[in-house]
């Protein structure tokens, strides 16, 4: 392990055994390890037997601590990063931190370990030659349909992030805009009740109506015009 630099570390996204080794022996060498939410990451570091200083990193304090880190390490020491699950940067605290290290020169790794995207992606069987990962689904009902039609347009399979509670009315809006795209509803992945609902627009619709979805989801859009590898 290089000292005086950094390690971005993928965490399981449900399941805490689904961790490299590497991962594991880094995060045991380090000299401390910046969390997303220490709370969070401590059960999981405590399941692995891993004691090590925690550090809060995350979006509401990412300005002020990322140079504190920087300095830290400039100074020789070694310092992990995690998140709350799965690879930091996506849609997670991280990508300052890389930027930071570019423009200053700082070492940085990123390991690599588990994505709800790319096991979103296999799971529903939809073309994986060509994807996009649009992260988040906006709050706003008029740009989530924008977003949405565009996805249903092209060439690709598109994901998204989606909350429990507004996964309903996406799956509304999928349905007037495309009522026969094909769709699946990936989630609580890894975990023991992880599932992969596919089928049309309107049927998920209607499911989802009937039974409200719980935990974390991924949505997977076929687009019209993909063609199956």
């Amino acid at each position: 392990m290089e000292s005086g630099a950094f390690y971005l570390i993928p965490t399981p996204i449900g399941n805490r055994d689904d961790i490299t080794l590497r991962a594991l022996e880094i995060m045991r060498e380090v000299d401390a390890i910046a969390c997303e939410d220490t709370r969070h990451s401590s059960p999981l570091l405590q399941h692995h037997g891993i004691h090590k200083p925690l550090i809060s990193l995350h979006e509401h304090n990412e300005m002020r601590r990322v140079p504190e880190l920087i300095e830290r390490v400039r100074q020789g020491e070694s310092i992990a990063m995690i998140t709350d699950a799965g690879m930091p940067g996506i849609s997670d605290p991280g990508y300052r931190l890389v930027q930071r290290c570019i423009e200053e020169q700082v070492p940085y790794h990123v390991l690599p370990g588990p994505s709800a995207v790319l096991n979103a992606l296999i799971g529903s069987g939809f073309p994986c030659h060509a994807f996009s990962f649009g992260g988040f689904l906006s709050v706003k009902k008029g740009k989530r349909a924008q977003t949405l039609q565009a996805a249903l347009d092209s060439s690709q399979t598109h994901l998204f992030f989606e909350s429990p509670h507004r996964l309903i009315s996406t799956l509304e809006i999928l349905a007037e805009l495309q009522p026969h795209a094909r769709v699946c509803v990936a989630r609580e992945l890894t975990k023991k009740f992880e599932t992969f609902h596919r089928d049309s627009a309107a049927a998920l619709f209607q499911h989802f109506q009937a039974h409200p979805p719980k935990g974390e989801i991924v949505l997977v859009v076929h687009g019209q015009e993909a063609l199956d590898a």
